[in-house]
């Protein structure tokens, strides 16, 4: 029987198996409360398995704030200070993995995503943390200072409860948003989820004409017509639209402003290293011209772009295909150099939570207390990872708020202090 002067250790329930909700379970087991870790998988950590291409980049060195999004972007910093990276680091050491370091993408030496997933797991054993697997949640309340976590059949009982539930994202591996309806349910109010980190649909019909085709570009997105973001890297082309890293650190932008009403579009500057003035130079230049004058169609540009980049460039630059290269007036080399500086896309849509690793949205980091990630509305509530109002750019950025978010939520849940 429980009185209010009986110590004993607190019993501490975490909903989520995933990243934050591993974390958050050793770092309160380790603290010496005694643990139940609730997942509707059958194991834990299934998402993780996804991440890095099934490599797990898990961290990076770099850790500049502008790699973090949120409604509240103050109050990351003092999340990730409380548990950095360097701590990070040192605590998937401590449980046997080695760190490979490429350009400050920080991965498991194994190059495979399972070892993470491994070592959290080996160590929610060896502190003998309860594991209740195959288990969905169906709600969530407090009652007489008690929180409880019911389920079919059964209801937990905890002193502190943690949300660790994820988002919308990734449905495949058992994302669902029940953690926003939990949230809710608390009085919570929850800024409305959109996919992240996935590809954009585009309108364009020459769409299909590129599909397959990868290419290094400058992304710059305009939302209402002005400047939003600018990324560089490879950038891959489908049938439905863009696809690629540079898109996909956009696309978290593309999502909220066309959910608002807004529109966007996507310009790519398929020659970065080389200024207009440069290209237009170099597609004069007598040299070049006395071996390509007699070409045609995309051959003039054979060694500058993949065969069907050059299609749609000359396609959409007006020029006839069976124009030869010494026929080309100086007006259309202008308009073929725009159109490689500024290969325009209008934006329609995401690839919806399915293609996407994470979403942009949740609950509001005004809502806790701090680097305690309490509920400032409910003594005892904790919640941590992507179902908070944080996403971050690829790289291992979402991983690292999942590792640092979780382990403050555990240690404060069981009683500790950081």
């Amino acid at each position: 029987m429980r009185t209010g002067t009986q110590k004993h250790s607190k019993n501490v329930l975490v909903v989520g198996g995933g990243a934050s909700g591993l974390i958050a379970a050793i770092a309160a087991a380790r603290q010496g409360a005694k643990v139940t870790l609730i997942e509707k998988n059958r194991q834990a950590g299934k998402k993780l398995l996804m991440t890095g291409n099934g490599r797990c980049n898990f961290t990076n060195k770099n850790q500049e704030l502008r790699y973090y999004r949120s409604s509240n972007p103050e109050l990351i910093g003092p999340v990730l200070e409380a548990f950095p990276m360097e701590e990070t680091v040192a605590f998937f050491e401590e449980l046997g993995i080695l760190v490979k370091d490429r350009g400050g993408y920080l991965y498991p030496n194994s190059g495979q995503a399972a070892s993470i997933a491994g070592v959290l797991r080996l160590e929610v054993q060896r502190l003998s943390i309860k594991e209740a697997y195959n288990t969905e949640v169906l709600a969530v309340g407090k009652q007489k200072g008690y929180f409880q976590a019911e389920c079919e059949g059964w209801t937990y009982e905890g002193d502190a409860l943690v949300l660790a539930c994820g988002s919308k994202a990734a449905p495949a591996a058992g994302a669902s948003g029940d953690g926003y309806r939990f949230a809710r349910s608390f009085g919570h109010t929850v800024v409305r989820p959109l996919p992240a980190l996935t590809g954009l649909y585009a309108s364009e019909k020459d769409c299909k004409t590129l599909a397959g085709v990868r290419t290094d570009a400058r992304v710059t997105l305009l939302t209402d017509g002005k400047v939003c973001a600018v990324e560089e890297g490879e950038v891959q082309f489908a049938s439905y639209g863009l696809s690629g890293i540079p898109v996909f650190q956009i696309s978290r932008f593309a999502s909220r402003t066309l959910d608002e009403g807004g529109t966007c579009e996507v310009r790519l500057d398929v020659c970065p290293a080389l200024t207009g003035q440069k290209l237009l130079q170099i597609l004069s230049e007598e040299n070049r011209r006395k071996h390509t004058d007699m070409r045609k169609n995309t051959d003039i540009l054979l060694g500058m772009f993949p065969e069907k980049l050059s299609q749609v460039l000359l396609g959409r630059a007006g020029i006839s295909g069976k124009k030869k290269g010494q026929e080309w007036t100086r007006e259309e080399l202008e308009r073929l150099v725009g159109q490689m500086k500024e290969l325009t896309f209008q934006i329609t849509g995401s690839r919806g939570y399915e293609q996407a690793q994470v979403c942009t949205g949740g609950v509001p980091l005004k809502e806790l207390k701090g680097i305690s990630m309490e509920s400032a509305a409910i003594p005892g509530l904790y919640l941590a990872g992507e179902l908070l109002d944080v996403d971050g750019a690829c790289g291992g950025y979402n991983l690292q708020w999942a590792w640092s978010s979780g382990y403050l939520a555990g240690i404060h849940a069981a009683g500790g202090s950081r």
